[in-house]
């Protein structure tokens, strides 16, 4: 259908800009504080628009050190959950270099639309316990662009509690000395590559033949939303290799296969419309997705629209809707084979697998590792009734004929 990093432990809060309005206090506060309430953590992230390198998720991934900006000086950036969750405050923290930018902003109930708190400069911002599946934070003015480096909540009884100083101070009244024992579970380090250059791409990257990236990041082919009908940023012939690649915002439609072809090692930083799609016209074509990984897909990462066979291994993923997708409304559909071995999944996701049975879809799944989903909300494996026009219907969920896996063989973390 086509619309359809690792956490790292939370660092030490510089003290906090002081706020001229009435329920925002300037303090500081340990790792272990923020760690043990901010519901960020876990939750999704999305926004207005993000500058190049920046991506919505860096808000919530416990990081000071990585952030998002807006394409321009205001813009908006939402957390957002997938039940409705108490919040009661939230804490604006610009990193270092950027400090004192934001000016004026709104604190928005998305749910309702209606406006929690207003206010000016970072900081953690107090409102009336709201129940709400989404908070956005909407910088109306700044003196450049902003940098905001984590966007924490906190329900009632969890936000920070201590008195605010009587001005701002210039670092942190004390630092911890050890990772947070509550914190979440990372998958191995090491895994996501730094690059070693970057290329801002103007028109479609076709490729035929072998295309080794050196680890450059290429950005850039799409203002980095999730519209549909993005053109791809790399266009893989029948038989062609894209390898050690990273793709980082405004990557479109990611990567089009058109018929066989290999991936390897190719780490989406910020997934626009797909990561990538096989369009194929073949069913003994076979698109395979050898390491790697992606971050950031509000909808799907892989996308399934010819026929044929889509391989998926040893990849990492965090932060997305689902990993693999058999198209369920193409106007041509096709019998389709998914196989799903040796991945990394960390928690948001919705689903990993999802297949049209009715059209004789297949998939097999082994040894996924899960870390942070102790509720076990992400579905391993759904079905479809895949259509030719309108909307697919989930049909099931979980091991079945057509969806080949056992419990045995996922892991939770």
């Amino acid at each position: 259908m086509r619309r359809a990093p690792a956490r790292r432990p939370l660092a030490a809060l510089a003290t906090l800009a002081m706020a001229a309005t009435i329920g925002v206090t300037a303090m500081s506060m340990s790792a272990a504080q923020a760690a043990a309430g901010n519901l960020s953590l876990g939750a999704g992230a999305d926004g207005s628009s993000k500058a190049s390198g920046t991506s919505y998720g860096n808000v919530k991934d416990g990081s000071l050190s990585t952030y998002w900006s807006p394409s321009g000086s205001t813009g908006t950036i939402s957390i957002k959950w997938g039940s409705a969750t108490t919040v009661s405050s939230a804490s604006i923290v610009e990193t270092s270099g950027a400090s004192g930018r934001i000016g004026s902003w709104k604190l928005i109930n998305a749910d309702s639309g209606s406006v929690l708190k207003t206010g000016n400069g970072a900081g953690v911002i107090s409102f009336s316990s709201t129940s709400l599946k989404k908070l956005t934070f909407e910088i109306t003015s700044a003196s450049s662009t902003p940098q905001v480096a984590e966007f924490e909540t906190y329900a009632g009884g969890t936000a920070p509690t201590s008195s605010p100083t009587s001005s701002p101070t210039s670092s942190p009244t004390s630092s911890p000395t050890s990772s947070p024992t509550s914190s979440p579970t990372a998958p191995p380090s090491g895994s996501w590559p730094s690059a070693t250059g970057t290329k801002k791409v103007s028109s479609t990257i076709n490729v035929s033949g072998t295309l080794d990236g050196g680890y450059v990041r290429y950005y850039g082919i799409s203002s980095g939303d999730q519209n549909e009908s993005q053109p791809p940023i790399f266009q893989l012939s029948d038989g062609a290799t894209l390898k050690n690649v990273i793709i980082g915002t405004g990557a479109g439609d990611g990567v089009h296969c058109t018929g066989t072809c290999t991936l390897v090692n190719v780490w989406w930083e910020d997934v626009g419309e797909d990561a990538a799609t096989l369009k194929g016209s073949s069913s003994s074509q076979v698109m395979t997705v050898n390491g790697g990984g992606a971050k950031g897909a509000s909808d799907k990462v892989f996308q399934h629209n010819g026929p044929g066979k889509f391989v998926i291994k040893n990849f990492t993923v965090t932060d997305f809707g689902k990993l693999y997708r058999s198209c369920g409304n193409c106007s041509k559909q096709y019998a389709r084979t998914v196989v799903v071995d040796n991945i990394k999944v960390t928690a948001p996701g919705k689903s990993l697998v999802g297949i049209n049975s009715n059209l004789g879809d297949k998939a097999t799944i082994t040894n996924v590792t899960i870390y942070n989903d102790s509720s076990k909300k992400i579905s391993i494996c759904d079905e479809y009734k895949g259509v030719t026009s309108g909307e697919p219907s989930k049909i099931g969920s979980g091991p079945s004929s057509a969806c080949g896996y056992s419990t045995s063989s996922i892991t939770y973390k």
